[in-house]
């Protein structure tokens, strides 16, 4: 009897113990510590990405610097990365054992899919409201922004489900750089917001040439009149403009409809003839539009110091450079009077560790970043904008943005009027819904057209049965058939959703219970061992 009563105590000593073996089904959040020590050593890790500018980087090296003057406690090692996508793949490899960054550049996209491991990026709502370290908090060492000093579009990127997980660091949309005196030449005057069919109209005017085969527009034996670089933001935009189904919040796969059939005959048809192409296919457009082959490239207003004839970062030889007028406009539209384009450019969010020390240090680093300071350098390096009103509405960003012009270099004028567009727009710009899977149906969405305009060249027939097989293969090549089925409420995903939404009390309850009772069975076979021993 008094072993079988030890044996109960320890059942009963062992229940909380048996509550935690489940793994962290429900985010718990984080709970912003009483003060900051600013005694203890803290490391905290800081990957980013840079397009091989070394004036990005010096900017971050300034931010470091900076911040660990005012936190000497804090030491912040950073890791470049050139590519979104190698980030992502280090993070995802990175959770399973533990080893993520503090702080990262990444996208609400990718962030989406960090979440499926409850508790790996911390929320920040409770960090934002702080009244100490929160944003413009009374115990932060320099001038941070408070919330209402950040572009709310931005910060509304920022958020998936009911909370905050990533603050903005910098935003560009996509522009349309254009030749515009090749436009001219053909006898076009340009609109003030270009639509789809004055793009196609021209592009395929551009085909036009001699006996010898040499474009009539150009002189030469190459013309591409029309390159969209990322074929995943203009097939994601048309759809947009066009108000058609993409998907639900909730993750549901719409894409595969009659709109985008339609939008993908027109592709077509503009593939065939040549007269438009991708990045994928013919590589960077800005290259082809500085060498006077291309009249209409479309890149993000990032990549501004990349376009035009004058531009400081040429990656063409300066022999190769056709001089021309650079025109910065919106992408195309549907319906000019209501624009709308597509909302991009780096976040940074804050990984949840044991010690709380640590993400408060991270937190307060990933406040400096959006300082006036770094937000303005930044911004200057190319033609992204400061995502805060409080960097936007400074004397000192004001006054660069009325050098426009001024030079080839800090105030290149396409640079400048890229970010100048973004600001003009922002109000007409989106973001497409943000769950687990979201990222791949994004590159789906590009696949599509870079599939249609290849086929296009390879003279393949454009009817039902070739859309119907392109919607097949992206579907299976993206796996979106799994994200559907996870969207519903099945699948490996839902349930680790649905796993993660249930009271705490209930998971522990349907974990203990298998518990006690393989403990009781394995305790009975024991004794029944036992007794066969004396025997």
């Amino acid at each position: 009897m008094k072993k079988k009563l030890s044996f109960i105590l320890l059942l009963i000593l062992i229940l909380p113990l048996l509550a935690s073996c489940h793994g962290k089904q429900k985010s718990i959040g984080f709970a912003v510590p009483d003060h900051f020590d600013d005694q203890a050593p803290v490391e905290i890790v800081f990957w980013a990405k840079n397009d091989t500018n070394r004036n990005q980087v010096a900017v971050y090296q300034k931010a470091i610097e900076g911040f660990q003057t005012l936190y000497p406690n804090v030491t912040v090692n950073i890791r470049l990365y050139t590519d979104y996508g190698r980030i992502y793949n280090d993070v995802i490899t990175n959770i399973s054992t533990n080893t993520t960054p503090n702080v990262c550049i990444t996208y609400p996209d990718h962030i989406a899919t960090y979440l499926t491991g409850a508790d790996t990026v911390a929320p920040l709502d409770d960090l934002m409201a702080d009244p100490r370290f929160g944003l413009g908090g009374s115990e932060v060492r320099f001038d941070a922004p408070k919330t209402e000093e950040i572009v709310p579009e931005f910060l509304q990127e920022c958020r998936i489900g009911e909370h905050t997980y990533a603050m903005p660091y910098m935003r560009s949309t996509e522009a349309l750089y254009v030749n515009e005196d090749y436009v001219k030449k053909l006898g076009y005057e340009l609109p003030e917001i270009m639509t789809w069919d004055f793009i196609w109209e021209v592009s395929e005017k551009a085909m036009e040439q001699d006996a010898d085969g040499v474009f009539k527009v150009n002189g030469q034996k190459v013309m591409i009149p029309f390159i969209y670089k990322s074929t995943d933001n203009m097939m994601i935009s048309m759809l947009k403009q066009l108000d058609a189904p993409y998907s639900t919040d909730d993750g549901e796969i719409l894409i595969f409809n009659d709109t985008t059939k339609e939008v993908l005959q027109e592709i077509y048809s503009h593939g065939k003839s040549r007269a438009f192409s991708t990045f994928g296919i013919s590589s960077y457009p800005g290259n082809f539009l500085n060498a006077g082959q291309c009249i209409f490239a479309i890149d993000s207003t990032a990549g501004a110091t990349w376009m035009g004839s004058d531009a400081p970062m040429l990656d063409i030889h300066e022999e190769q450079v056709v001089p021309f007028h650079t025109k910065v406009m919106p992408i195309p539209q549907f319906d000019p009077e209501h624009p709308k384009m597509i909302s991009q450019g780096p976040s940074v969010c804050v990984f949840n560790k044991q010690n709380d020390q640590e993400v408060l240090a991270s937190w307060l680093f990933v406040q400096y970043l959006l300082t006036n300071e770094i937000q303005m350098g930044y911004a200057e390096t190319e033609g992204y904008l400061p995502v805060t009103l409080k960097a936007q509405n400074s004397a000192e960003y004001q006054d660069y943005l009325s050098r426009k012009g001024e030079d080839n270099k800090e105030h290149y004028a396409v640079k400048i009027e890229a970010s100048e567009l973004l600001m003009k727009y922002t109000a007409d710009t989106f973001v497409t819904p943000v769950f687990n899977g979201s990222a791949s149906l994004r590159s789906a969405a590009g696949q599509l057209i870079e599939n249609t305009v290849k086929g296009a060249r390879r003279k393949q027939e454009m009817n039902d049965a070739f859309i119907d097989k392109l919607f097949s293969e992206v579907s299976s090549l993206y796996r979106l058939d799994q994200i559907g089925k996870a969207a519903k409420g099945s699948g490996e995903e839902a349930g680790v959703k649905e796993a993660k939404e249930l009271p705490t009390e209930s998971v522990a309850l349907l974990i203990i219970v298998p518990c006690v009772w393989l403990l009781i069975g394995a305790y009975k076979l024991w004794n029944k061992k036992k007794t066969n021993i004396h025997h």
